[in-house]
């Protein structure tokens, strides 16, 4: 069995004794622990090349963030499948190539409350040379079984619950405002994809998680050791993650793509200082109140229901983009584009690049161009 973890999980202990719990059972376990904190192509090589020259494998167990669960799937993938990583990267930055052959078990094992990537058939990284983060997307790379363990949780620096805490909202109200399913055009089942829209089930998981968020976002940031918020943070990513794995998400993911992979200088509390980096749930958060402010139009009863569902009494197009710069001003999220280093000049450069996640802009409740993705950037440099 392969476990694949990160330096900083790995130095918890977690991993090790995870391993020798599961060697106790008659596996030999083999560690990676050298996954990296966002994914990028050059990590997610390494860790194939690692898996491919070791072996073979009967399982994979991931302990981690989002970022060790999808560097697994990625693993998963091409120690069972040929070809190469670029050949599996979604359409156009790379082939949209399918998997051929079934993946070996993975068991998921979350340490963060956020990406919901223990659900979710999606593995997302940076592409470095081309400065733009995208993904693998397909019903294969779901993890075959899920521990959820809040314990696993309580010791992730505030900055870190923040962030990953507004991926967790954002993909409960990117899944619950997005297009309705019904409204695709209609594909033979090897066409379809995992994203299909809002649809009655996902909106349950949403909704749900929604509502876990609004009582327990803030304590869990401010007193990171209440039992009680860590576990509802993760119920909510584990649900969101349920909605959005089959709804879909849209404009502020679309965006976060490259304010990450752009990013020059900026370096958040609680994560690795080695080099720059826009964590993605924080990416995703930073244009979601503009974005909302410009879908509200294509469903408004969802956006007031969603805004109310966190807490606001107020209706109109604003209420939702005022929650979340409210929540966001409350749990120390930059203010905006501007605090991480970008500058108006730099509007023209991330629309290019959100414009590549054609996947994710085909999920919005109305069309989106590229002067619409250069107003939602422009009113993101300044939140409050």
């Amino acid at each position: 069995m392969l476990l694949v973890t990160d330096p900083g999980v790995a130095a918890t202990g977690h991993p090790e004794r995870i391993a020798r719990r599961v060697t106790r059972r008659g596996f030999d376990v083999t560690i990676f622990d050298r996954a990296r904190v966002e994914p990028t192509d050059e990590s997610l090589e390494e860790a194939i090349t690692f898996a491919r020259d070791g072996g073979p494998w009967h399982a994979i167990v991931a302990v981690g963030g989002g970022s060790a669960i999808d560097t697994a799937k990625a693993v998963n993938l091409l120690v069972t499948n040929e070809g190469s990583l670029m050949d599996y990267l979604n359409a156009p930055v790379g082939g949209g190539r399918a998997p051929a052959s079934p993946l070996l078990p993975l068991v998921a094992v979350p340490t963060t409350t956020g990406t919901g990537s223990e659900s979710t058939t999606i593995c997302v990284l940076d592409v470095l040379a081309l400065k733009v983060k995208t993904g693998i997307s397909h019903a294969r790379l779901r993890p075959t079984l899920a521990v959820v363990d809040p314990d696993l949780t309580m010791s992730q620096p505030a900055m870190v619950t923040a962030s990953c805490g507004m991926d967790i909202l954002c993909h409960a109200l990117e899944s619950y405002t997005a297009r309705w399913f019904g409204d695709f055009d209609r594909k033979t089942p090897e066409q379809r994809v995992p994203y299909c829209g809002a649809n009655p089930i996902a909106d349950m998981w949403s909704e749900k998680s929604l509502s876990l968020l609004a009582g327990a976002f803030r304590t869990a940031v401010r007193d990171g050791s209440s039992v009680e918020a860590r576990e509802q943070m993760a119920l909510a990513a584990t649900f969101a993650g349920l909605g959005f794995g089959n709804a879909g998400v849209h404009i502020p993911h679309a965006n976060a793509y490259p304010i990450a992979g752009r990013v020059r200088d900026y370096r958040p509390a609680g994560y690795p200082q080695d080099e720059p980096i826009v964590p993605h749930g924080m990416a995703v958060s930073l244009t979601a109140p503009a974005a909302f402010a410009l879908t509200f139009e294509a469903s408004p009863e969802r956006h007031l229901r969603a805004a109310s569902l966190l807490g606001s009494t107020t209706t109109g197009p604003d209420a939702l983009p005022n929650v979340l710069r409210s929540l966001m001003r409350d749990i120390d999220i930059p203010n905006g584009l501007a605090e991480i280093g970008y500058l108006d000049s730099d509007v023209d450069d991330l629309v290019e690049g959100a414009l590549k996640q054609q996947r994710l802009l085909a999920t919005a409740p109305r069309e989106v161009t590229g002067e619409d993705l250069a107003g939602v950037f422009r009113a993101s440099m300044e939140h409050w």
